[in-house]
């Protein structure tokens, strides 16, 4: 694998030979060296291999909150567009026929947030202190069916964030802010006129202020609506979560349009699926004189509790076989300019092709290229055949579109090419192989490698600092401000968001071209 032609430009090449021809030169010394060639292919594979292995070293026994363990993974719903979505909360309502408009006002949130964390079992979790969680909601909710998962338009005064208007799981508009209490009651207001869904909020039940709409395709003419509760798992103390439970008082509720005639009907929506999302206890309500206080205990929100259901992802058994990858693509990439030093003919390409700078940037392209290919190849398998065993095995995969995919396999490429080129670099300064590699895996490995195995403060700054950052591209669970949950890397999280993580590493890589060219320049070859 140290074998290399010489340069196939003639000696009577221009000084300033096209980039294209050095291009093409670097090229073919590349290939006509069967350990390069081959040493890709089997990055490749060692990549797929380890994430097959990783993928079938999964086996979920899944345990419920009351203690009992079963194979598999708990049902989670799934919302309009195909991600998964924390659908539970305590309704009382009707049906609502056609065209209509539901007001209220809600003069009362508070609520109660248990002693005990998430993974005690729910009859361990009822004793409670006095809190309201941020995101906890009540409100007035309107969807097709009760059926968890499926499209909604809501209307809400939460517990910290003011008054919102949200919609399937994900869009969420500000209303008004400050809390409710007896003083400063707040009311709301749900219109539908077709498929659209319009929600407003007031001070005085007179002057209203529109916060957002919602056009719902397909909205049947008969839908579901009605007063919710309902309130999140709460990290405000352990970073665990702990259950919480919102009670609300709604007063001067009418409904204009064709309803149903029966009284109104409470029901509640997933509270008994401690398996999944975790919750306080089912919900109630009740009247008092002419207001309803109803309480609810759940979210309506994108599923991001990776760290509460044990969760694996589309990319989950990805990154130790692309670590396995990148350790072959350092060797091959540095052997590729210190293989020539070593034999001296890194003389003879200079001679041809004076421009330094040309030749590094056309190993760059080249040792990039192949760098690509090998990790988006490898990359593509890995992740289709690693979810298929991990949902063989009965563990849960957060699911992924198709856009969440293509972004983890261009990521991958993308951060495979920046350290080959980086570690080219780095083996053009040192001009030695064992120098160049071992820098290379110190410093674009080893990272990443003391960041799977360790915890802490400290791992959050390595993933932001160090190359070890690029892995942020393999980030498959969703962020939302709808919810307050740590998102830490112990839960699944990178600190970075995807591009900015590689924006690191590329800096770096940056950083090695930079010295290699002023080298390059500098220095006799």
């Amino acid at each position: 694998m140290t074998r290399t032609s010489a340069s196939p430009l003639s000696a009577g090449t221009p000084e300033r030979t096209r980039f294209t021809a050095v291009l093409r030169a670097e090229w073919t010394k590349f290939r006509t060296v069967r350990g390069w060639v081959i040493a890709p292919v089997i990055a490749a594979l060692l990549c797929i291999m380890f994430a097959y292995l990783v993928a079938n070293g999964t086996h979920t026994d899944f345990c419920t909150g009351a203690g009992n363990c079963k194979a598999g993974h708990p049902f989670v719903p799934t919302g309009p567009n195909g991600q998964a979505v924390a659908d539970s909360y305590y309704t009382v309502g009707r049906q609502l026929t056609g065209d209509g408009t539901i007001t209220t006002q809600v003069t009362s949130l508070t609520g109660v947030i248990s002693t005990a964390m998430t993974n005690v079992a729910p009859s361990q979790a009822q004793q409670t202190r006095p809190g309201l969680a941020a995101w906890a909601k009540a409100g007035i909710l309107a969807r097709p069916s009760t059926r968890q998962g499926s499209a909604y338009a809501a209307v809400m005064a939460t517990g910290g964030h003011g008054d919102r208007f949200q919609y399937n799981y994900s869009h969420d508009n500000p209303g008004r802010s400050g809390p409710v209490s007896t003083s400063s009651p707040r009311w709301l207001r749900l219109t539908r006129t077709g498929d659209t869904l319009t929600g407003y909020d007031s001070t005085n039940g007179t002057t209203w202020t529109r916060i957002g709409a919602a056009h719902l395709t397909g909205l049947p003419v008969t839908v579901h609506v009605g007063l919710f509760v309902t309130s999140p798992v709460s990290f405000q103390t352990s970073a665990s979560g702990s259950r919480t439970l919102a009670t609300a008082t709604f007063d001067h509720t009418i409904i204009d349009g064709h309803t149903t005639p029966n009284a109104w009907h409470g029901q509640s929506i997933g509270a008994r699926q401690q398996d999944f999302y975790p919750t306080l206890r089912v919900g109630s309500y009740q009247r008092a004189d002419s207001s309803l206080v109803i309480s609810g205990s759940g979210d309506i929100a994108p599923a991001v509790v990776q760290g509460l259901l044990g969760a694996d992802t589309a990319a989950s058994s990805l990154p130790f076989g692309l670590t396995v990858a990148l350790i072959v693509i350092i060797v091959v990439a540095t052997m590729f300019i210190t293989a020539e030093y070593r034999r001296g003919l890194i003389r003879i390409t200079f001679a041809a092709i004076p421009g330094r700078r040309r030749v590094l940037a056309a190993k760059a392209a080249v040792i990039g290229a192949v760098a690509f290919v090998t990790a988006a190849a490898a990359a593509t398998v890995a992740i289709s055949l690693g979810e298929r065993i991990l949902q063989a095995n009965g563990a849960y995969v957060f699911p992924a579109s198709a856009s969440t995919v293509v972004r983890i396999i261009a990521g991958t490429a993308a951060l495979a090419t920046v350290t080959a080129v980086a570690v080219l670099a780095v083996g053009a300064i040192t001009r030695r192989s064992a120098a160049a590699v071992a820098t290379g895996i110190v410093v674009f490995v080893l990272p990443s490698i003391i960041g799977s195995i360790s915890s802490g403060g400290a791992v959050q700054w390595l993933y932001r600092l160090t190359p070890a950052a690029g892995l942020s591209v393999l980030q498959a669970l969703p962020r939302s401000a709808q919810v307050d949950y740590p998102y830490t890397f112990a839960n699944g999280y990178y600190p970075l968001a995807p591009w900015a993580g590689l924006g690191v590493l590329t800096a770096w890589a940056a950083l090695a071209l930079g010295i290699a060219a002023v080298v390059l320049r500098r220095r006799d070859a």
